[in-house]
């Protein structure tokens, strides 16, 4: 493979489940019938199969569900973890703007859960993952709201068949470039505060 060349690949799976598991926020994108579809939904990884299933749901209404029930759909899910610009004036040499990220794309075979006992435990189990090791809430399975819910959310796993960590931090450069690069995004973050802020003050809800 040329691209992405190796240097900006992750060699182990086990780092790429780690980015998945704290950023489990992700891209879903379909194509069937030459329609490209996209979703954002969070996924839970579960250890089944080779390289392991991810569970999620969706709106019943999504169009993309109807991709999920065409055996010859194409599928693709890609994970973001942080990213961020680095200007050439962090370097220590002479290089070229550039934007570093941490990304997981992965392929799968996709099932949709008719069951809906079985989507009831699957949202249990994923708020009790995002709630992590001291949560501050518990899902109750006898929760009334959920109950309703139900009726309006399609379950699915995603059973992995392959994986590509797209991990591009300056590692051709130097080691005290690599390291001002890490550091540069490790300062970016404070921009994201200053987005968030921004975007929820001029965003306008469609009527």
């Amino acid at each position: 493979m040329k691209y992405p060349p190796k240097h900006h690949q992750e060699k182990r799976f086990e780092n790429a489940l780690e980015l998945i598991k704290m950023y489990p926020l992700a891209t879903i994108i379909t194509s069937s019938n030459n329609k490209a579809l996209s979703s954002h939904t969070p996924l839970i990884h579960k250890i089944e199969g080779a390289l392991g299933t991810l569970v999620g749901h969706l709106d019943k209404f999504n169009p993309q569900i109807e991709h999920f029930k065409d055996s010859k759909h194409d599928l693709e899910i890609v994970f973001h973890g942080p990213e961020a610009y680095i200007s050439p004036s962090k370097y220590s040499t002479t290089q070229l703007p550039t934007w570093n990220y941490f990304k997981v794309h992965l392929r799968g075979k996709i099932y949709l859960t008719e069951d809906s006992q079985s989507v009831k435990q699957s949202l249990i189990e994923m708020t009790s993952f995002m709630e992590g090791d001291q949560p501050k809430y518990i899902l109750e399975e006898s929760n009334p709201r959920m109950e309703a819910a139900l009726n309006y959310i399609v379950g699915f796993r995603i059973e992995i068949t392959s994986w590509l960590g797209k991990y591009k931090i300056s590692q051709d450069k130097i080691k005290k470039d690599q390291e001002r690069a890490k550091q540069a995004m490790i300062n970016s973050q404070s921009q994201v505060i200053k987005n968030i802020e921004c975007l929820y003050l001029n965003h306008q809800t469609k009527n």
